[in-house]
């Protein structure tokens, strides 16, 4: 049972309705109970379900459709992904399917014809491990071609299989920092990306291929993103970019990277609170975004939706961000969490609580799907509407909540003054006349560390302007604004 619930969790809305028009058109039967099964999971009914469904205690068949259900929802559910996939990198594999279909039946005219396709596209968008299938092909049947070279075949072969292995490369350096960086031993953000760039021989410079370098800024983003830490990781972020714009033409030829490399830079630039520079890349990412009759605009339109919407809060167009994320079509748990903050900031704070009661499943759940610090942003920011609505007991019990799932976590990962941060504002909810005192003031400027005014996170700013707006008797995004703003003219 657990693992159907589990399975249901992962379906959005939309999917809920597309599911069950899919078992209708799967069930032969009029009888067949799997439909109300997904529904009475769907509400939140567990207990008995037998007896709901057939009348009677019927364990037997009960297992038996449960297992049933569970089985219709991993078609469905990897039915959904593989229509998700590159479209492109499907064509080609039929396009080689087929090149191997018309070989055994000795067609090879068709054949060479649909080889030589799949090897032209599959090149152009530089996807190796399908490439190593196509050499493959070629060298097996190039006895049958006059005007191939076997030698140059496996040159090439060679040459792919090098590229493929520096992949491989990339993929265990990005597994060993994300790993490094959930077990810190003392080491810095730089010293783990340079000491695992060391170790898998990974050296910046012009030989590396399009691919490889957005696979590289996308480890270092990843790494800054763990830890919060935009500051460090700008100048690796500055190389790499670069070296991508050395590469001239080749945009292109691999637009879906480049859009990617193009939001990576932004977050980069809008984190280190250098908005006039993200606002450029955005434009040239929805741009980008446009071309080939907007062959990626779907793709990519959520990322630039949470780009747009983030620059406009923190450079003084709320109303702008707000209308932006209510008109998207379908929200995102990050885009949720986004519009959520919006509304905090704007003190809008019933709204944002209606809109945090939506997040129903468990911190773990959540984890898993989106991210520990996404995890920790929304129970601060719950804690913090709880207390602006004065929910005594809530406020209590999730006050308790935070400092027993988290404080052990967040003291390995350094990041004590989180734990500070929720200790004053507990203070302040105790006592409000309490933090106008010069006592406080002094106590909040000793026991919060800042990193520096060009350091700081800018998330970490906000938070910290909700703390400063109540010692001040101002307005949040006033105080916000002019914590960023004192920040970026630096």
């Amino acid at each position: 049972m657990k693992q159907l619930i589990a399975l249901i969790a992962v379906l959005s809305k939309e999917e809920h309705q597309e599911f069950v028009a899919y078992l209708k058109r799967k069930n032969r039967r009029g009888d067949t109970k799997n439909v109300l099964l997904f529904k009475l999971i769907l509400a939140g009914e567990t207990n008995a379900l037998d007896r709901k469904l057939y009348g009677t205690p019927s364990k037997n068949a009960f297992h038996a459709l449960c297992k049933r259900l569970q089985d219709s929802l991993l078609d469905f559910i990897s039915g959904k992904s593989f229509s998700k996939e590159n479209s492109e990198e499907l064509e080609i594999l039929k396009l080689l399917l087929a090149s191997r279909i018309f070989f055994e039946q000795k067609q090879y005219y068709i054949a060479f014809k649909s080889l030589l396709k799949a090897e032209k596209r599959a090149k152009r968008i530089a996807v190796y491990p399908i490439l190593n299938e196509v050499y493959h092909t070629k060298i097996q049947y190039a006895h049958l071609n006059p005007s191939w070279s076997l030698t140059a075949i496996i040159q090439e072969s060679e040459a792919n299989h090098g590229l493929f292995q520096q992949e491989y490369q990339l993929n265990l350096a990005y597994a060993t920092i994300k790993a490094e960086l959930k077990t810190p031993e003392g080491k810095s953000l730089r010293e783990i990306i340079e000491d695992t760039f060391a170790t898998f021989h990974i050296e910046l410079n012009d030989t590396l291929g399009y691919k490889a370098l957005y696979q590289l800024m996308e480890i270092v983003s990843t790494a800054a993103k763990l830890q919060s830490n935009y500051h460090t990781i700008a100048p690796f972020m500055e190389r790499l970019y670069g070296l991508i714009g050395k590469k001239g033409l080749l945009a292109d030829k691999h637009r879906y990277y480049h859009i990617h490399i193009l939001n990576l830079m932004a977050i980069t630039h809008f984190r280190n609170k250098k908005f006039s520079e993200s606002l450029q890349l955005t434009a040239n990412m929805e741009t980008e975004m446009m071309k080939n009759n907007r062959e990626f605009y779907k793709r990519f339109h959520e990322k630039l939706t949470v780009l747009k919407a983030l620059n406009r809060t923190y450079t003084g167009a709320l109303d702008d961000a707000l209308m932006l994320l209510e008109a998207y079509p379908q929200h995102s748990l990050d885009l949720q969490l986004l519009h959520m903050t919006c509304l905090f900031q704007g003190e809008h704070f019933n709204k944002a609580y209606a809109l945090l009661r939506s997040f129903r499943h468990s911190d773990d759940w959540y984890t898993k799907k989106v991210g520990w610090q996404w995890v920790i942003k929304k129970n601060i920011i719950e804690l913090l509407l709880l207390i602006e609505l004065d929910k005594l007991d809530l406020v209590l019990l999730r006050a308790e909540r935070f400092k027993r799932t988290f404080s052990k976590k967040l003291r390995q990962l350094g990041e004590q003054r989180v734990l500070t941060f929720v200790q004053l504002a507990l203070r302040y909810y105790e006592n409000p006349r309490l933090i106008r005192s010069e006592g406080f003031e002094k106590e909040v400027g000793d026991s919060f560390v800042w990193l520096g005014r060009d350091r700081e996170d800018i998330f970490v700013m906000g938070f910290y302007a909700w703390l400063k707006a109540k010692m001040q008797g101002a307005s949040l995004y006033a105080v916000t604004l002019d914590l960023v703003r004192s920040q970026s003219e630096q």
